[in-house]
Protein backbone atom coordinates (compact mmCIF):
# COMPACT_ATOMS: atom_id res chain seq x y z
CA UNK A 1 0.00 0.00 0.00
CA UNK A 2 1.09 3.17 -1.18
CA UNK A 3 2.13 5.35 1.97
CA UNK A 4 1.89 8.75 1.59
CA UNK A 5 4.69 11.39 2.73
CA UNK A 6 2.77 13.31 5.21
CA UNK A 7 0.73 11.05 6.70
CA UNK A 8 1.38 13.58 9.93
CA UNK A 9 -1.29 15.75 8.39
CA UNK A 10 -4.65 15.23 10.44
CA UNK A 11 -7.67 17.46 9.86
CA UNK A 12 -7.80 20.17 12.44
CA UNK A 13 -11.29 22.44 11.86
CA UNK A 14 -10.19 24.74 9.00
CA UNK A 15 -6.87 24.70 9.34
CA UNK A 16 -5.16 21.26 9.15
CA UNK A 17 -1.83 20.52 11.41
CA UNK A 18 1.13 19.05 10.34
CA UNK A 19 3.56 17.40 13.08
CA UNK A 20 7.10 18.21 12.36
CA UNK A 21 9.54 15.26 11.79
CA UNK A 22 13.62 15.54 12.28
CA UNK A 23 15.13 17.32 9.39
CA UNK A 24 12.26 19.72 8.64
CA UNK A 25 12.75 23.43 8.22
CA UNK A 26 10.06 25.91 7.52
CA UNK A 27 10.68 26.42 4.23
CA UNK A 28 10.62 22.64 3.53
CA UNK A 29 7.02 22.21 5.21
CA UNK A 30 5.70 25.50 3.46
CA UNK A 31 6.51 23.58 -0.05
CA UNK A 32 5.56 20.50 0.55
CA UNK A 33 1.67 22.03 1.10
CA UNK A 34 1.85 25.25 -1.67
CA UNK A 35 3.02 27.88 0.96
CA UNK A 36 4.93 30.33 1.16
CA UNK A 37 7.27 30.63 3.84
CA UNK A 38 5.28 33.95 4.98
CA UNK A 39 1.88 32.38 5.42
CA UNK A 40 3.01 29.56 7.44
CA UNK A 41 5.32 31.41 9.67
CA UNK A 42 2.42 33.94 10.19
CA UNK A 43 -0.42 31.61 10.96
CA UNK A 44 1.97 29.72 13.60
CA UNK A 45 3.30 33.31 15.46
CA UNK A 46 7.02 32.46 14.09
CA UNK A 47 9.44 34.09 12.28
CA UNK A 48 10.55 33.16 8.72
CA UNK A 49 13.95 31.92 9.92
CA UNK A 50 12.71 30.01 12.65
CA UNK A 51 13.83 26.38 13.56
CA UNK A 52 11.25 23.73 14.18
CA UNK A 53 11.66 20.66 16.34
CA UNK A 54 10.41 17.32 15.76
CA UNK A 55 7.30 16.87 17.66
CA UNK A 56 6.43 20.62 16.86
CA UNK A 57 2.69 20.62 15.67
CA UNK A 58 2.49 23.14 13.04
CA UNK A 59 -1.03 24.82 11.77
CA UNK A 60 -1.67 24.49 8.30
CA UNK A 61 -3.78 27.40 6.62
CA UNK A 62 -6.65 25.80 4.55
CA UNK A 63 -6.54 25.02 1.12
CA UNK A 64 -9.73 23.38 0.25
CA UNK A 65 -8.07 19.99 -0.54
CA UNK A 66 -8.51 17.30 1.83
CA UNK A 67 -6.12 15.79 4.18
CA UNK A 68 -3.08 14.15 3.15
CA UNK A 69 -4.94 11.35 5.38
CA UNK A 70 -7.69 11.38 2.80
CA UNK A 71 -5.04 11.21 0.02
CA UNK A 72 -3.42 7.72 0.98
CA UNK A 73 -4.34 6.66 -2.53
CA UNK A 74 -3.14 9.12 -4.67
CA UNK A 75 0.17 9.74 -6.88
CA UNK A 76 3.13 10.77 -5.03
CA UNK A 77 4.10 14.16 -6.18
CA UNK A 78 7.47 14.19 -7.82
CA UNK A 79 10.34 14.90 -5.55
CA UNK A 80 12.81 17.11 -6.52
CA UNK A 81 16.02 15.48 -6.45
CA UNK A 82 18.63 15.73 -3.11
CA UNK A 83 21.01 17.17 -4.72
CA UNK A 84 19.26 20.33 -5.87
CA UNK A 85 17.23 20.31 -2.56
CA UNK A 86 20.34 20.74 -0.79
CA UNK A 87 21.67 23.12 -2.60
CA UNK A 88 18.43 25.31 -2.79
CA UNK A 89 18.24 24.77 1.60
CA UNK A 90 21.88 25.69 1.42
CA UNK A 91 21.96 28.51 -0.35
CA UNK A 92 22.90 32.26 1.95
CA UNK A 93 18.94 33.68 0.88
CA UNK A 94 18.83 37.00 2.19
CA UNK A 95 14.99 38.27 2.79
CA UNK A 96 13.88 39.76 -0.21
CA UNK A 97 16.68 38.95 -2.34
CA UNK A 98 14.63 37.34 -5.36
CA UNK A 99 11.81 38.92 -6.70
CA UNK A 100 10.78 36.47 -9.79
CA UNK A 101 11.58 33.31 -10.98
CA UNK A 102 12.01 33.27 -14.89
CA UNK A 103 11.46 30.65 -17.32
CA UNK A 104 13.37 29.92 -20.46
CA UNK A 105 13.87 27.17 -22.81
CA UNK A 106 17.68 27.32 -25.03
CA UNK A 107 16.32 27.35 -28.28
CA UNK A 108 17.90 24.02 -29.40
CA UNK A 109 17.38 20.59 -29.34
CA UNK A 110 20.55 19.78 -27.54
CA UNK A 111 22.32 21.35 -24.53
CA UNK A 112 23.95 21.05 -21.38
CA UNK A 113 25.39 22.88 -18.45
CA UNK A 114 29.02 23.04 -19.74
CA UNK A 115 28.08 23.99 -22.97
CA UNK A 116 25.88 26.75 -22.05
CA UNK A 117 28.35 28.00 -19.56
CA UNK A 118 31.02 28.08 -22.25
CA UNK A 119 28.50 29.44 -24.66
CA UNK A 120 28.61 32.57 -22.01
CA UNK A 121 31.43 33.06 -21.49
CA UNK A 122 33.27 33.01 -24.68
CA UNK A 123 30.47 34.35 -27.22
CA UNK A 124 28.76 36.54 -24.83
CA UNK A 125 31.50 37.35 -22.58
CA UNK A 126 29.56 36.77 -19.07
CA UNK A 127 32.22 37.21 -16.48
CA UNK A 128 30.42 34.36 -14.39
CA UNK A 129 29.00 32.33 -16.86
CA UNK A 130 25.85 30.51 -17.55
CA UNK A 131 23.40 33.07 -17.72
CA UNK A 132 20.81 30.83 -15.56
CA UNK A 133 20.58 29.88 -12.35
CA UNK A 134 19.30 26.35 -12.90
CA UNK A 135 19.16 24.31 -16.19
CA UNK A 136 16.78 21.27 -16.84
CA UNK A 137 17.77 18.52 -19.06
CA UNK A 138 15.77 16.82 -22.41
CA UNK A 139 17.68 13.87 -22.26
CA UNK A 140 20.10 15.09 -25.30
CA UNK A 141 23.12 16.39 -23.67
CA UNK A 142 22.00 16.22 -20.04
CA UNK A 143 19.39 13.18 -18.45
CA UNK A 144 15.76 13.90 -19.17
CA UNK A 145 14.39 15.73 -16.46
CA UNK A 146 17.73 16.65 -15.08
CA UNK A 147 17.83 19.22 -12.56
CA UNK A 148 21.40 21.05 -13.04
CA UNK A 149 21.87 24.14 -10.06
CA UNK A 150 24.34 26.73 -11.42
CA UNK A 151 26.95 28.64 -9.49
CA UNK A 152 24.92 31.57 -9.86
CA UNK A 153 22.56 30.19 -7.63
CA UNK A 154 25.76 28.61 -4.54
CA UNK A 155 26.89 32.41 -4.58
CA UNK A 156 23.79 34.05 -4.70
CA UNK A 157 24.79 36.08 -7.98
CA UNK A 158 22.41 38.24 -9.99
CA UNK A 159 21.32 36.42 -13.35
CA UNK A 160 22.43 37.08 -16.82
CA UNK A 161 19.21 35.86 -18.51
CA UNK A 162 17.30 39.01 -18.64
CA UNK A 163 17.55 42.06 -21.05
CA UNK A 164 17.65 44.98 -18.01
CA UNK A 165 20.23 44.62 -15.69
CA UNK A 166 17.67 45.54 -12.83
CA UNK A 167 15.55 42.96 -13.43
CA UNK A 168 18.59 40.37 -13.78
CA UNK A 169 19.49 41.73 -9.91
CA UNK A 170 16.23 40.27 -8.79
CA UNK A 171 15.22 37.47 -11.14
CA UNK A 172 16.27 33.63 -10.57
CA UNK A 173 16.76 32.10 -14.09
CA UNK A 174 15.66 28.97 -15.03
CA UNK A 175 16.31 27.03 -18.48
CA UNK A 176 14.63 24.26 -19.95
CA UNK A 177 17.40 22.28 -22.92
CA UNK A 178 14.90 22.14 -25.86
CA UNK A 179 13.21 24.52 -28.74
CA UNK A 180 9.69 24.97 -27.70
CA UNK A 181 8.51 26.57 -30.70
CA UNK A 182 9.13 22.89 -32.66
CA UNK A 183 7.69 20.65 -29.79
CA UNK A 184 6.98 20.81 -26.27
CA UNK A 185 8.83 20.06 -23.34
CA UNK A 186 9.20 16.37 -21.35
CA UNK A 187 7.18 15.12 -19.70
CA UNK A 188 9.82 14.93 -16.99
CA UNK A 189 11.12 18.26 -17.84
CA UNK A 190 8.27 19.38 -17.14
CA UNK A 191 8.22 17.22 -13.13
CA UNK A 192 11.35 18.71 -12.68
CA UNK A 193 10.55 22.23 -13.63
CA UNK A 194 7.34 22.16 -10.64
CA UNK A 195 9.30 20.77 -8.02
CA UNK A 196 12.35 23.41 -8.66
CA UNK A 197 9.88 25.92 -8.66
CA UNK A 198 7.78 25.07 -6.14
CA UNK A 199 10.88 24.58 -3.67
CA UNK A 200 12.62 28.04 -4.88
CA UNK A 201 8.98 29.87 -4.11
CA UNK A 202 9.45 28.22 -0.45
CA UNK A 203 12.75 28.87 -0.07
CA UNK A 204 12.71 32.59 -1.36
CA UNK A 205 8.96 33.39 0.05
CA UNK A 206 7.57 33.91 -3.42
CA UNK A 207 4.29 33.37 -4.44
CA UNK A 208 3.22 32.01 -7.85
CA UNK A 209 2.51 35.31 -8.92
CA UNK A 210 6.27 35.77 -9.15
CA UNK A 211 6.95 32.71 -11.70
CA UNK A 212 7.26 34.60 -15.41
CA UNK A 213 8.15 33.18 -18.62
CA UNK A 214 10.74 35.38 -20.61
CA UNK A 215 8.49 37.08 -22.68
CA UNK A 216 6.22 38.07 -20.49
CA UNK A 217 9.07 39.67 -18.12
CA UNK A 218 11.76 40.55 -20.77
CA UNK A 219 12.00 44.13 -21.65
CA UNK A 220 12.80 43.42 -25.41
CA UNK A 221 10.06 41.12 -27.44
CA UNK A 222 11.15 37.19 -27.35
CA UNK A 223 9.07 34.22 -27.99
CA UNK A 224 11.39 32.28 -25.27
CA UNK A 225 10.28 29.94 -24.12
CA UNK A 226 8.33 29.10 -27.25
CA UNK A 227 4.43 28.75 -28.52
CA UNK A 228 4.23 24.98 -27.44
CA UNK A 229 5.09 25.91 -23.45
CA UNK A 230 1.96 26.02 -21.35
CA UNK A 231 2.43 28.86 -19.27
CA UNK A 232 -1.31 29.40 -17.74
CA UNK A 233 -1.78 25.43 -17.28
CA UNK A 234 1.55 25.33 -15.49
CA UNK A 235 0.72 28.64 -13.29
CA UNK A 236 -2.05 26.84 -12.77
CA UNK A 237 -0.61 23.59 -11.21
CA UNK A 238 1.77 25.83 -8.90
CA UNK A 239 -1.38 27.14 -6.80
Amino acid sequence: MLVWFCVAVLQAGADQTYIVKRGDSLYGVAGKHGLSVGELAERNGLSKSAHLYAGQRLRLPYSGKPAAKELSHAAPAIALPAAAQRAISRAPVRTGRWKYIVIHHSGVQTGSVKGMDRYHREVRHMENGLAYHFVIGNGNGMRDGQVSVGRRWVKQQDGGHLASEEQNRHALGICLVGNFDRQQPTAKQMQALRALVKALMARCDLSAAAVKTHQEINVIGTRCPGSKFSSKSFKDSLR
